[in-house]
């Protein structure tokens, strides 16, 4: 019986709209509609009663370094100017600090373009079976060292499979993008170590063309020079 019942066709009851009279409301609100507008209507109501509280119970006396270090601005809380939290000396400290870091990323990308390259020769140059022949005389020399050269074929390239192939295609790619990385962490920390310099005590000035022996995009300074105790 259940199965008939299932078979007749129903009305399907549609949700009521909103009546002509008050189209100007908008759409009618949904059971859904309310649920999720009375969930974020409590919500603001028990944060707006914890912080009467918090207000109510304060303690008058109650003090911490962040309220005069901060200044309200149109109701908002601002943290003072911090440009000059550092002194000289810990912004030096940080400045060998990142370029100790440059270095060391450095120093590993060099260890892995060698250890790379060292596979991809490896790859490239086929080790060849090398046999040791003794002649008699210089006409048994000669033939030995001709039937040497005839059997002497290099291993055709058509032979390597193609997944072989395309692993070396890249592992090349890689290598050059290790060797731009390099050269990019060595300019870089050309610049770090020479913006360090420029932060020292001393009098110094820049360099004018012309008084550069060997021309360079990249600005010289000089030091003035001082006398040490």
């Amino acid at each position: 019986m259940s199965s008939l019942r299932n078979a007749i066709s129903r009305r399907a009851h549609k949700e009521r709209a909103q009546p002509s009279s008050r189209k100007k409301f908008g759409l009618l609100e949904k059971h859904k509609d309310y649920v999720v507008r009375a969930k974020a209507f409590h919500k603001k109501e028990e944060t707006l009663l914890r912080l009467k509280e918090k207000a109510a119970f304060r303690n008058p006396d109650e003090f911490y370094f962040q309220m005069i270090k901060t200044r309200t601005v149109n109701g908002v809380h601002k943290l003072e100017n911090q440009a000059n939290k550092y002194t000289q000396e810990e912004l030096m400290l940080m400045k060998t600090q990142d370029i100790g870091y440059v270095l060391q990323k450095l120093q590993s990308e060099k260890k892995k373009i060698e250890k790379l390259t060292g596979v991809l020769h490896s790859v490239d140059n086929h080790p060849s079976n090398r046999h040791i022949y003794y002649a008699e005389d210089r006409q048994e020399a000669r033939e030995l060292q001709s039937q040497s050269s005839e059997s002497r074929v290099s291993p055709p390239s058509d032979d390597i499979p193609d997944h072989i192939k395309r692993k070396t295609a890249t592992s090349y790619r890689e290598l050059e993008a290790r060797k731009s990385r390099v050269n990019q962490l060595e300019k870089l920390c050309m610049d770090m170590s020479l913006k360090k310099e420029l932060q020292k005590k001393g009098r110094k000035r820049k360099l004018r063309e012309d008084e550069l022996k060997c021309p360079t995009s990249k600005p010289v300074y000089k030091w003035r020079s001082e006398r040490k105790r």
